[in-house]
């Protein structure tokens, strides 16, 4: 049977949708490296961290316990107390364990969520720069995804009256992640409660805040836009463990929001995966009795941070800024669009990264899997000799470009 074939025998949904270009560059890169070459790799979002040894005991102690059946579907009653307590601790989101919706990673809840309340045709606003499954999901749900581009100059943040002018009739949900994916950008209480006024304006009219990488920022001030009491029961807050307790392998995500959309999350979870892995749950459980490591994890990627922006400002041609969190680098690199080493010409910043990865053997991502097609992504979730190395061997291969 041909491609065409079988293309044709899928479903439209699955036609539609793209691959992951942070998952695709990584696998290029798995494959130049079965073939002996030496790649670094700077294209995924995983801590190199280790998950901290508080965490894993439990793990090990809930199999010895005999953790090994079916979990509750929106997950286990103790982790969703824990992370009520944790959500209005740090955050000031007064929710109960009611709200609370644990699931297989976070990217589980943002689906769940998006599933729960778009119909087809209606309109995410979703802010750009953003995480690249974002508009994929939306399109499994059949929603029109509407993009509102944040500019360089403002830390890629998009603004309130940005907001506001892109905001029909058709508008069902906001989409932004804090800090963001792949930029680092943090939105502060002022842009985010101007934006929440905006939202407030317009009853029907929902947010999802994605702060997975709450915990990797780089300075103290952080505020939960669902903290404001007058949008509290339309903002659906998500989170989890993988990047902040680096647990990226034992999938736990969680939302928390109003009992009808965790019940619909519930629903929808229940005839989908049902309950997460119950040996990862009660790992968690325990995350937030000792954050220490969490702290000195952060401590690291400000180190590293603040090392690639030095490095990558040594580029000639490349603009580039100082994130505020994540471990994300994400520079302007236009000025090397339309070069040519006289073999390949670089049209795309997608060209680039190929081209880096065959010449230089480091692997980044294009920004326009991002929204952002004059930019690339940098990984700094990588020891400091292997950033040296990978930007000093960026920096020399680029020369070759005239």
């Amino acid at each position: 049977m041909s491609v065409s074939q079988t293309y044709s025998l899928l479903s439209d949904r699955i036609n539609a949708l793209s691959e992951s270009q942070t998952l695709a560059m990584s696998r290029k890169a798995r494959e130049l490296g079965a073939q002996g070459v030496q790649v670094i790799n700077l294209s995924i979002g995983e801590p190199d961290f280790q998950t901290p040894a508080h965490i894993k005991e439990a793990a090990k102690q809930a199999i010895d316990e005999g953790f090994s059946w079916y979990t509750p579907v929106p997950g286990y009653a103790d982790l969703r107390g824990v992370i009520a307590d944790k959500l209005r601790r740090e955050n000031h989101l007064d929710w109960k364990a009611e709200n609370i919706v644990v699931s297989t990673g976070a990217k589980q809840s943002l689906a769940n969520v998006i599933l729960s309340l778009v119909n087809p045709g209606d309109e995410v606003i979703i802010f750009s720069p953003y995480w690249v499954s974002y508009s994929e999901i939306v399109k499994l749900a059949e929603g029109v995804t509407v993009l509102l581009e944040g500019s360089f100059e403002n830390g890629f943040k998009a603004t309130a009256q940005q907001l506001e002018n892109a905001i029909t009739p058709r508008t069902k949900l906001v989409m932004y992640s804090s800090p963001c994916n792949p930029t680092g950008a943090v939105f502060s209480k002022e842009e985010l409660t101007a934006i929440a006024g905006v939202v407030a304006r317009h009853e029907n009219i929902f947010v999802l805040a994605d702060e997975i990488y709450e915990y990797i920022r780089f300075h103290d001030d952080y505020f939960s836009i669902g903290s404001l009491d007058y949008l509290r029961d339309r903002v659906i807050t998500v989170n989890g463990f993988s990047k902040g307790f680096a647990m990226t392998g034992w999938r736990v995500g969680y939302i928390a929001a109003a009992k009808w959309i965790a019940d619909a999350c519930d629903k929808i979870q229940g005839q989908v995966t049902s309950g997460t892995c119950s040996i990862s749950q009660r790992a968690a459980v325990v995350a937030y009795t000792d954050m220490a490591p969490t702290r000195a994890m952060a401590e690291a990627y400000r180190r590293r941070r603040d090392l690639v922006v030095a490095l990558v400002s040594d580029i000639p041609g490349v603009k580039t800024y100082v994130p505020d969190g994540a471990f994300y680098l994400f520079p302007d690199i236009r000025y090397y669009l339309g070069k040519t080493d006289g073999k390949t010409t670089l049209h795309t910043a997608e060209d680039l990264c190929l081209w880096l990865l065959s010449e230089a053997h480091v692997s980044l991502v294009t920004g326009e899997a991002f929204g952002a097609p004059e930019c690339i992504r940098i990984s700094f979730a990588a020891s400091e000799e292997n950033l040296k190395e990978a930007i000093r061997r960026v920096k020399e291969t680029l020369t070759k470009l005239h």
